[in-house]
């Protein structure tokens, strides 16, 4: 799921003979897919934890754990809340990316929903089922529930959910403001296009061996032809007209998923409010002249880490599952050729792909600007 688009799609020639799937029900659909548009947010939160029980191709024995971090959750503020913010997670990743965010910002008085796109939470092959009507039905209805309980309402979204945010904001006058992070806009891939024509033919891009439990690591080409149209629909609306709302968006110069450059651009000439902000993690952009765009280094030799990858900003370095010293590791990343070390303490941590000599890079997964980012955050919303 991690691998680059652009390798995926541009390496055609091998799909009929590398995609084929294990005899696994993690890689054969389920029967359906679960209802989004109950009446009331805790309805549809029992409804799908129900369904994610029936439903899902467990991984380890903790099954109660599994449906906890891919299920839909809400955080709600000590006192009643006033503002409200709806998080929609990225393609193959689930509500739980939003944890860490959902929690800080319960403590500054939200109230934090974050909702499961159909086809996630259960099984890869699951991504087969949805159209992408129902995942922007699925962020309309609950766009919708929550402006009924709250007089200040975001929107937020990570990668793919990024762009789906954004394509609901631009025609939903009760939208106040964006949060978004690495926004799926312009991939880094020039053959994106023939994600609908290639699921005519090869139901897999991607396989792997699933053992993240709130990830998917393989991918359907279904997969990726809803990802195709959340692209197609945000971009149509970026270019017909500029996005007047508050938004604070970030970005990793080294995204191995998206073209850094083109969404840094499309901020500065498209996200036109005053008090928007863009956290750029890299070098300092050549002849930036914004005052909006927050460049920050994400070279830091003291921490082991290369660079900041397409996944890491949300999450805090205590994580349990992915911060500096969580329980999960993305040993594999883009490295075929070397051997991670037997010393965990030697390795150094960046986006897919990183290479070096002298050093094996996992996958950065947790952001060691969080606090910062949350600062960021707070700016943007007035808080």
């Amino acid at each position: 799921m991690f691998l680059r688009l652009s390798v995926l799609l541009s390496a055609l020639v091998l799909l009929a003979s590398c995609a084929v799937p294990p005899d696994s029900p993690r890689f054969q659909p389920s029967g359906s897919l679960p209802r989004h548009d109950q009446p009331s947010f805790d309805e549809y939160v029992r409804d799908t934890r129900a369904w994610i029980a029936d439903n899902r191709a467990f991984i380890g024995d903790d099954r109660h754990r599994e449906i906890a971090l891919n299920a839909p959750f809400e955080r709600r503020p000590a006192t009643q809340a006033k503002r409200g913010i709806l998080f929609v997670h990225g393609l193959g990743s689930s509500p739980w990316y939003f944890t860490d965010m959902a929690s800080a910002m319960a403590e500054d008085g939200w109230l934090v929903r974050s909702i499961l796109l159909p086809g996630h939470g259960s099984r890869p092959a699951d991504l087969m089922l949805p159209d992408h009507d129902d995942w922007e039905s699925a962020v309309a209805h609950h766009t919708k529930l929550l402006a009924d309980e709250v007089d200040e309402l975001w929107l937020g979204g990570f990668s793919t959910g990024g762009n789906l945010v954004t394509t609901h904001a631009y025609h939903d006058d009760n939208v106040d403001g964006l949060l978004l992070f690495s926004p799926g806009f312009y991939p880094d891939s020039h053959y994106l296009f023939l994600a609908p024509a290639i699921a005519h033919f090869w139901d897999w891009l991607d396989i792997d061996d699933e053992d993240n439990i709130v990830t998917y690591r393989s991918l359907p080409s279904r997969g990726a032809s809803l990802y195709y149209r959340s692209v197609s629909a945000v971009q149509k609306n970026l270019h017909a007209e500029r996005f007047d709302k508050p938004v604070l968006m970030t970005m990793s110069q080294h995204d191995s998923v998206l073209d850094p450059d083109a969404t840094l651009d499309a901020f500065q000439t498209r996200f036109t409010h005053p008090s928007s902000r863009f956290v750029w993690y890299g070098d300092t952009p050549a002849h930036l002249d914004d005052p909006r765009v927050t460049p920050l280094t994400s070279y830091l030799p003291d921490r082991r880490i290369s660079n900041f990858s397409h996944m890491n900003v949300l999450f805090a370095p205590e994580n349990r599952y992915y911060g500096e010293a969580g329980s999960y590791l993305m040993l594999e990343n883009g490295q075929d050729d070397l051997t991670p070390p037997d010393d965990p303490d030697t390795l150094w941590f960046s986006a897919w792909g990183q290479r070096d000599a002298d050093k094996y890079h996992a996958r950065l997964t947790w952001n060691p600007y969080f606090l910062e980012l949350l600062d960021n955050i707070r700016e943007v919303t007035g808080d």
